[in-house]
């Protein structure tokens, strides 16, 4: 198992391919294969690649689950993506949660029983496994490097109906969403994908074939309105869920966003980073608000390292120790301030 859970930590981390048991395939669209698509009918023969190469990956995810102080079982569906040969697959949190049982099927019909490795409800993000080898699985991206208009590809089972294919444009990015949880996702892929409800827990890929998001929400009154969770923060949860079966976050107690860095501004302050963290709001007696942050705040680094996004805040508190002070260096008004901070265990419930 813990070579197993070595090798998979590989595949989200990039280091490398590799094949476990033998007869696995990984899913990706080589560079001929792109080459070769012709300029006229370049749109097309682009997504028809991409589908032939990951759509084996994806899966049809079936559960059930009993539904509290009624004494029944329901019977629910999503999507997921085998990201490594020996049978993990990434899905959403709010489609395996609560499962009394869990039945993941291929796109060849095959079925097998699933168990849960462990999930994140705070950035509605889970892995479970079957008990198989072999399988053909995805190769997961960089959602760092996205841009808005980039082509993007959604494929999954909606309503039951096995490799359907969607596509569209990222129409934003940096966007935040709260999870069924009642927790806030930050730094979410906001395209105009169309989505159903099935598709939840499939991958959003590029046209290269590569994964960069996890989709898991639509906006049901209005179109052209959908949202996936950034592969980058999908690779840091799964790494956690693999080595220690549950995410363990540090928390400051603030609500943030990704904003650009005024040229002005980065000049006066000798700030490399093109983008800030804005703090959009503190919790009350929280960690950030008893060092003395507050609304309008730019974060600008911690601990001496820039921060360019929440998700930096998230990989440098994954890592520190919960309890130990930290220094958020900050932009106020015309000001460069400096606060430390305690971080608390978050409750990723």
């Amino acid at each position: 198992m813990e070579k197993h859970t070595d090798q998979v930590l590989a595949l989200v981390e990039g280091r490398q391919a590799v094949k476990i048991n033998g007869g696995s395939q990984r899913c990706e669209v080589s560079p001929a294969d792109v080459s070769d698509v012709e300029l006229l009918d370049a749109y097309s023969r682009a997504v028809v690649t991409v589908v032939e190469a990951v759509g084996p990956a994806v899966v049809s995810i079936v559960i059930d689950k009993p539904i509290p102080r009624r004494g029944m079982e329901m019977t629910g569906a999503g999507s997921g993506v085998i990201i490594a040969p020996d049978g993990y697959i990434l899905t959403n949190s709010h489609v395996v949660h609560g499962a009394k049982r869990l039945e993941a099927t291929l796109t060849n019909g095959d079925s097998f029983a699933a168990t849960l490795v462990g999930e994140d409800p705070a950035s509605d993000l889970a892995v479970i496994r079957v008990n198989t080898s072999g399988l053909p699985y995805a190769m997961l991206g960089d959602s760092d490097s996205l841009r808005v208009g980039q082509l993007v590809i959604a494929i999954g089972n909606p309503l039951g109906f096995q490799s359907t294919v969607s596509t569209g444009v990222i129409s934003a990015l940096g966007r935040s969403m709260r999870s069924q949880s009642g927790r806030l996702i930050e730094n979410i892929i906001q395209t105009d994908v169309p989505l159903n409800p099935g598709n939840s827990g499939g991958p959003l890929v590029d046209s290269r074939g590569k994964v960069i998001g996890i989709n898991t929400a639509i906006i049901i009154v209005a179109q052209g309105i959908s949202f996936s969770i950034p592969v980058n923060t999908a690779k840091w949860v799964v790494s956690q869920l693999l080595t220690q079966g549950r995410v363990r976050r540090s928390y400051l107690g603030i609500v943030g966003n990704q904003r650009p860095v005024d040229p002005r501004r980065a000049r006066l302050y000798n700030l490399d980073n093109k983008n800030v963290v804005e703090v959009v709001a503190t919790e009350q007696s929280g960690p950030a608000e008893k060092a003395g942050l507050s609304k309008g705040d730019l974060i600008v680094a911690i601990n001496g390292n820039p921060v360019a996004s929440v998700d930096d805040l998230h990989r440098f508190l994954s890592k520190w120790p919960i309890g130990d002070t930290v220094t958020l260096a900050v932009v106020r008004g015309k000001e460069r301030l400096e606060f430390q901070v305690v971080p608390v265990e978050a409750d990723n419930r």
